[in-house]
């Protein structure tokens, strides 16, 4: 098949070629224009539902004052969504045939990840995790039979795709298990340490002989999946300017936010595609597992974001239950974090000294901003801010020669 690589591969057997199935072989990490396939784009759709539920259900509970339980069940339950899309995103770059097979394994994770977002709220907000976990253990133990398809047509994988699939299936076990108990009365610090053990995997599997990845379609993957999140703080920004429409005892302040919004937002898109995250992803494994799992501390931080903008704008509106200090941190905290961990990963190495020190102090003036009242306004100056010194500090040499 054009664009696999074929080295160590057995041949498929006749039956599966008039099953109409094909080997799940490595594809090339350099094969050109590489990009998301149609499949990967309607898979991110379904994720659009179970992040919009948690961003929304974090905005209710540090609206109601809620500020840690919010805080930490997001981040939780993000945990969970983020591990779900990441584990089908890095195999799908590495094996994806695009066979029936390989489809309908795909819609059932599918079906995993709706089952995953109807689990999000309760979850939340009572700690009651059977959907969220029952959802997730879906779409991880559909993976297992592909990694056996994999250690089947490629004997040069076989240890590899045999760790994969004996560590999701231990795994599964402990979150199964987790149903059996009373997680509710645990809360959801239950999921930490299983959450913890799902990551130890792929380090574990990819120590015999790692997968291929391509760096371009991976960076894309990845950029679309953002986008998907600032798509989310976009609509709460509409929402402050209905809201200023119906209610214009707070117009102006409302607008105020809403034009903020979109500022920061604006900022968040141009700082994260400033560098190309591809040149990111080349330079071994260890590169690339860190691109990928601190993304975690990147997408977690831009899904909070459309909360911290909705509370800012229920404020205003209708007032805020506790400390104010705490509802304005519910949008400079996010804002701060991800312009922090976009410089870490991305940026920094890419900037003159100058200009590292400037992203880092305007990023703390973020964080700073919430004993503020015009904290929204200082957070869109500094967004601004950050981009004009991300334009004017590279250093030699330019951020696309970034890792090459």
């Amino acid at each position: 098949m054009s664009g696999l690589s074929t080295h160590g591969v057995d041949r498929v057997a006749p039956p599966w070629r008039r099953l109409g199935i094909r080997a799940l072989r490595p594809r090339d990490a350099a094969e050109p224009h590489r990009t998301a396939s149609e499949l990967e784009l309607l898979f991110d759709l379904v994720f659009v539902v179970a992040v919009s539920f948690a961003a929304s259900t974090l905005h209710e509970l540090e609206q109601e004052g809620l500020f840690g339980q919010g805080v930490i069940s997001y981040l939780l339950v993000f945990a969970a969504i983020w591990w779900a899309w990441m584990t089908f995103t890095w195999f799908g770059t590495s094996f994806d045939t695009d066979d029936w097979l390989y489809r309908v394994a795909t819609f059932a994770q599918m079906g995993g990840a709706l089952v995953i977002a109807a689990g999000v709220v309760p979850a939340m907000t009572t700690g009651e995790v059977t959907l969220l976990v029952g959802g997730y253990s879906l779409m991880r133990l559909v993976a297992i039979p592909q990694w056996v398809r994999v250690a089947i047509a490629n004997p040069s994988y076989r240890a590899t795709a045999v760790r994969y699939a004996a560590g999701v299936a231990i795994v599964q076990v402990c979150w199964l298990s987790l149903l059996a108990v009373d997680a509710s009365a645990l809360g959801l610090w239950v999921l930490l340490p299983v959450i913890c053990l799902e990551m130890l995997v792929p380090p574990f599997a990819e120590r015999t002989r790692p997968t291929p990845w391509h760096p371009h379609h991976i960076a894309e993957r990845f950029g679309l999946f953002t986008l998907i999140l600032l798509g989310e703080s976009i609509l709460a920004s509409a929402k402050a300017v209905i809201a200023g429409l119906e209610s214009t005892a707070h117009l102006g302040d409302l607008v105020v936010v809403a034009v903020s919004g979109l500022m920061v937002v604006g900022a968040m898109w141009w700082v994260y595609f400033a560098c190309p995250a591809s040149a990111r992803l080349t330079g071994g494994l260890g590169r690339a597992m860190v691109f990928g799992y601190f993304h975690y501390v990147i997408f977690a931080a831009a899904g909070a974001v459309s909360a911290g903008i909705e509370v800012a704008v229920a404020a205003l509106g209708h007032g805020a239950d506790g400390d104010p200090v705490e509802w304005r941190a519910t949008l400079a905290g996010p804002v701060a974090l991800f312009f922090l961990s976009v410089w870490w990963l991305a940026l920094r190495p890419a900037l003159r000294r100058r200009a590292n020190t400037l992203v880092v102090a305007l990023c703390a003036i973020m964080g700073a901003s919430v004993l503020s009242p015009g904290s929204v306004i200082v957070l869109a100056l500094c967004a601004v801010a950050i981009v004009v010194v991300v334009e004017t500090g590279r250093a030699a040499p330019p951020i696309r020669d970034l890792g090459k």
